[in-house]
């Protein structure tokens, strides 16, 4: 039963890319019906084998943060129906418990991360088909009409999983399609015309020259080739608008505009000494920064500073044991491990600056593999058996007799 809960978990994640392109009243229906296998799945096998895992800090930290934001909610707008958000943050965590409880070996996480890349890819190939079927006639280009700047990030977090598993994996056709991501990948982030997307990708791709000393000189060869594939094909295809608007990035991070971001994260900052416990509750933002901005009101754009404001110091002080948790596991990891998990989660850190993805499964996806993966790796090593030691030749003769330590005894004395 457990592989079949796994084996819903890993569907549940190959969707999580491109989830948005499915929607049924605003519903993203393909993840829903997954997450929701997933999770009968796993309690159906957690009860029949009547064990459940030890929780770690991340899972902690991620159940208070869960409990805090619901007490504010209770207290302050009990009269309120309860935001779409607060019940994310619900199935978000039971999606870290279901990761923990099913991936207790470094192959289930492994697989995992190729689910994340595989539904990274399709998402690529539908936003290029995008640009194909409208001539590139758009100014920006994402895959069933998500927002650029989300699909963007998601397609960078991928980045770091297809280069680490084309480094360790052994099969040549997984290989091969770990390696073509990166091709496609940087191809479908420049189409989205996202400038976040930009910064992020470039630190997704620091994971290249911090293992480069790793890799054989064969491997050395191919993945630089890809890499200059990626390049070709971004200057080939990407259309002069995407890359005007691209250009401007360090314009709008030299003038503190961010896209019109800064006025929102200043106007958060002003109303948080308002409510600076317990914030201003889930889904609050555009209600608190409302008495500064007025109708041009808008979400934070920022995960920290919107965790600041709706869930208070206390709020954003779990969520950052989240990290800090995650951080803790990849640091006990080997080299290699750890500098793509290092990567990973900075990565994960530049996605969530110019967004509001504090309540993102994408996030809570990475956070939960890393953790799930660092204790993968402890207890592969604790289980491993000792070698065993060969017996030598038996004794010949009789046993061996150690003289005295001292001076030599006079002659004609016994010792």
């Amino acid at each position: 039963m457990t592989s079949i809960a796994y084996a819903a978990l890993w569907l549940f994640v190959f969707v999580l890319p491109w989830e948005g392109v499915i929607r049924i009243g605003g519903m993203a229906i393909a993840s829903r019906g997954t997450g929701v296998l997933a999770m009968g799945c796993t309690v159906f096998a957690v009860l029949l084998s009547a064990r459940i895992r030890r929780l770690q800090l991340l899972h902690i930290a991620a159940l208070l943060f869960v409990l805090t934001a619901g007490v504010e909610l209770f207290v302050y707008h009990a009269d309120d129906r309860l935001p779409d958000k607060y019940y994310t943050y619900l199935q978000l965590f039971l999606v870290l418990w279901m990761i923990w409880e099913l991936c207790r070996s470094r192959e289930r996480v492994h697989r995992l991360f190729l689910a994340f890349v595989l539904g990274c890819i399709v998402s690529s190939f539908m936003t290029v088909l995008v640009f194909h079927s409208t001539g590139g006639a758009l100014r920006r280009f994402a895959a069933g009409g998500v927002d650029p700047n989300d699909l963007a990030m998601t397609l960078a977090l991928g980045l770091p999983m297809a280069w680490y598993l084309a480094n360790t994996y052994h099969r040549p056709l997984i290989i091969w399609i770990c390696r073509a991501y990166l091709a496609v990948g940087v191809l479908a982030i420049g189409l989205t015309g996202s400038r976040g997307g930009l910064l992020t990708t470039v630190v997704a791709l620091t994971i290249v020259p911090l293992t480069m000393t790793r890799l054989s000189p064969k491997r050395m060869v191919a993945m630089v080739s890809m890499l200059f594939l990626a390049g070709a094909l971004a200057v080939a295809y990407v259309p002069e608008q995407i890359v005007e608007r691209l250009a401007t990035t360090s314009t709008e991070v030299e003038d503190l505009r961010g896209g019109g971001r800064i006025k929102m994260w200043r106007a958060g900052i002003h109303a948080f000494p308002m409510h600076p416990i317990l914030g201003y509750g889930t889904s609050g933002f555009i209600r608190a920064v409302t008495p500064e901005l007025g109708p041009g009101a808008l979400v934070a754009h920022n995960s920290f500073v919107s965790l600041l404001v709706e869930q208070g110091v206390i709020g954003l002080t779990l969520y950052l044991l989240m990290f800090l948790a995650a951080y803790r596991g990849v640091r006990r990891l080997p080299r290699l491990e750890r500098r793509f998990g290092l990567v990973l989660l900075g990565t994960l850190v530049m996605a969530m600056t110019p967004l509001t993805w504090e309540d993102q499964k994408s996030a809570w996806f990475v956070l939960g593999t890393l953790v799930a993966f660092a204790y993968a790796r402890r207890e592969a090593a604790a289980e491993r058996p000792m070698a065993r030691v060969r017996p030598g030749p038996p004794l010949v003769g009789g046993p061996i007799t150690r003289r005295p330590v001292g001076p030599a005894a006079p002659a004609g004395e016994t010792a």
